[in-house]
């Protein structure tokens, strides 16, 4: 993803003479590379997993949608344990994130986990920042409407952190949000990169500033970030925690990752849960 972002900020003065639509597609394309490609052996961890699949019309483009998600039911408390949204990151599908999926729910989370537009077996079209958002509220309606009663949670890695963070500004019932490896805003990120000097801010159309929307989280935040990041700097993280209002904790663990992170911090995440949302 770095790599494509440093050459996406190389591009974006060039770009400027391809008209608006033009280089708001190229962003579109840049941030969210969208695929139906996993990593490693994510895709077998999947096939344990139950295929959800979740149709609507679109408010935001008029057109209808079907979004592919996978389930995993909680071991230790299936039946009325609290389930989380799952929101993952650019480029790789939802079986991508089979692991982190696992690990969620050996916390003790049923967890739903789905592809927005674009990726995976979802309906195939560009994503944008609003299509994005619009996903994860159908499928956070979807759970309020599945499992009514019980506790729900919100996830989000990366990409996913931002437009979970535009969720739970969103929403009343939500009982927490959890947000890993994330971000103040894309700009922001863009300004930590090699041609971060480059005045490219204002020429952003996907801006997924969570810095101006985390003060309406009503929900206690957990913001986790690795030392070790070189995609998202731990700062930007830090960021993003200080400015958040409510109940709060930051982890930072130490040698994580943007991919290792939650392995490695298993035993803060469940300290963390057991603390701010009195999870055991």
């Amino acid at each position: 993803m770095k790599r494509r972002l440093l050459f996406a900020l190389a591009a974006l003065v060039a770009a400027l003479s391809m008209g608006c639509a033009s280089l708001d597609e190229r962003q579109r394309e840049w941030i969210f590379q969208p695929s139906d490609r996993s990593w490693g052996g994510s895709a077998e961890l999947a096939r344990e997993m139950d295929d959800v699949w979740i149709e609507f019309d679109s408010k935001v483009t008029g057109e209808p949608v079907k979004l592919h998600g996978l389930w995993l039911a909680s071991e230790k408390n299936p039946a009325s344990g609290p389930v989380l949204l799952y929101l993952h990151g650019a480029r790789w599908n939802v079986a991508g994130s089979a692991p982190r999926i696992r690990r969620m729910q050996e916390l003790g989370f049923s967890v739903l986990a789905i592809d927005y537009r674009g990726f995976g077996k979802s309906t195939q079209a560009l994503p944008s920042e609003d299509m994005a958002y619009e996903d994860a509220r159908i499928a956070w309606d979807w759970l309020a409407a599945r499992y009514p009663g019980r506790q729900r949670f919100i996830f989000g890695h990366s990409l996913g952190g931002a437009i979970a963070i535009d969720l739970a500004s969103r929403v009343e019932d939500e009982r927490g949000t959890i947000v890993e490896g994330t971000f103040t805003s894309i700009p922001d990120v863009a300004s930590t990169m090699k041609w971060g000097w480059l005045p490219v801010g204002p020429l952003i159309t996907q801006r997924f500033e969570s810095i101006r929307k985390v003060d309406k989280v009503g929900s206690p935040l957990l913001v986790v970030h690795g030392s070790n990041d070189r995609l998202i700097e731990s700062g930007l993280g830090r960021r993003l925690y200080e400015a958040a209002t409510g109940a709060k904790r930051f982890i930072l663990v130490e040698g994580g990752s943007h991919f290792s992170t939650m392995s490695m911090g298993q035993p803060q995440y469940r300290e963390a849960l057991k603390e701010l949302f009195s999870l055991r």
